[in-house]
């Protein structure tokens, strides 16, 4: 799934400011939507839209019934009768307001916008972005007053980076639309109220939640599980990384039994893989299927990830992405060294 952004527009705007909840900000609702020029048109869809560019995707959701979901049931509204995105946004800004209830929350604008001719999958639909900005960056302003230059401090939005933003494609309605998500503010708890307690969305079970899920799982296993009982040194570990790392890179779909054959190989180390396998997704309330097509986009995202690196006392680190052969181990009197062979120095 990709969506193409070329040729969209805003064609609908409303911005009100939300504030922190338990720090009574309380929300200042704008009277009307804005009528924006063409120029101020551009700038706007190109800050909105620039930051994504990731094929990670997710849906709206709620446990009990989709319907009870705040921000389906506002968007779905707005969807049906795009007249109504300013007296919607009013609604989407107190639901905001309601869920920003944690102490580093900041008072920023939240933009509610409605976007024609973007492309997804080679079809045109309209989409409705939800914004917040929390960040302001200090600028000089100049000015020219009888001949003369003045200099004042002024504070603004960085048009280069995205705080909080989220895309609602009106498509797969019948299970939450699909959905594009970004948090660039907040992490841990913090980023919750967004993510989980404002839009309440899962990430979709596609091949880029698939191929993201098997390599965590895969990372997780070398450098947690299979450490518990410390049978299996630290080259072993960094080989066992960049083992998986080119099974991914190389295949085109995941198969278990394949993996477990030519990347893990050890029949106990594999019993081993399988058991930790049920616990990790129990652990996450995630399933990882057996065989799925693996995605390149989320490939190259998650082998960031993987350390494949030996720490040494407090300074000292051998990072191998490729052949470990050339490195052994070993002890003599003066204690615990690595003895690495090359060809070529540069």
């Amino acid at each position: 799934m990709r969506a193409n952004f070329i040729n969209s527009f805003v064609t609908g705007l409303a911005v009100h400011i939300v504030g922190n909840k338990i720090a009574d900000d309380g929300c200042v609702l704008s009277s009307a939507c804005l009528s924006i020029s063409k120029d101020l048109n551009k700038i706007l869809t190109n800050y909105f839209l620039g930051s994504f560019s990731s094929d990670e995707y997710y849906q709206l959701f709620h446990d009990s019934s989709l319907n009870l979901n705040e921000v389906y049931s506002f968007v779905s509204e707005i969807f049906n009768n795009p007249d109504s995105l300013y007296s919607e946004s009013i609604n989407l800004a107190k639901h905001l307001y309601n869920e920003s209830i944690y102490p580093n929350i900041k008072v920023g604008e939240f933009y509610v916008v409605y976007f024609k001719e973007t492309t997804f999958d080679g079809e045109e639909i309209d989409v409705l972005g939800l914004f917040k900005t929390e960040s302001k960056q200090v600028f000089l302003k100049s000015s020219v007053k009888d001949n003369n230059v003045n200099i004042t401090k002024d504070e603004g939005v960085d048009l280069k980076k995205l705080d909080k933003g989220c895309l609602i494609f009106n498509k797969n309605k019948e299970t939450g639309y699909i959905v594009a998500v970004i948090d660039n503010t907040n992490k841990g708890n913090q980023a919750k109220y967004w993510i989980e307690d404002f839009l309440h969305v899962k990430q979709i079970k596609d091949s880029y939640s698939s191929t993201e899920n098997v390599m965590s799982l895969t990372k997780s296993f070398v450098t947690k599980g299979l450490s518990r009982s410390d049978e299996i040194s630290k080259k072993e570990q960094v080989d066992l990384l960049n083992k998986s790392l080119q099974y991914f890179k190389e295949n085109d779909s995941f198969n278990i039994d394949d993996f477990e054959k030519e990347v893990i190989a050890n029949p106990d180390m594999v019993m081993k893989f399988r058991s930790y396998k049920e616990e990790y997704e129990s652990t996450r309330n995630i399933n990882i299927e057996n065989e799925f097509m693996l995605s390149d986009s989320a490939f190259k995202k998650q082998q960031r990830s993987y350390k494949r690196t030996i720490n040494l006392d407090k300074k000292i680190q051998i990072t191998i992405n490729g052949n470990s052969d050339n490195i052994e181990k070993g002890i003599d009197a003066k204690g615990t060294f690595y003895k690495i062979y090359y060809s070529n120095e540069e």
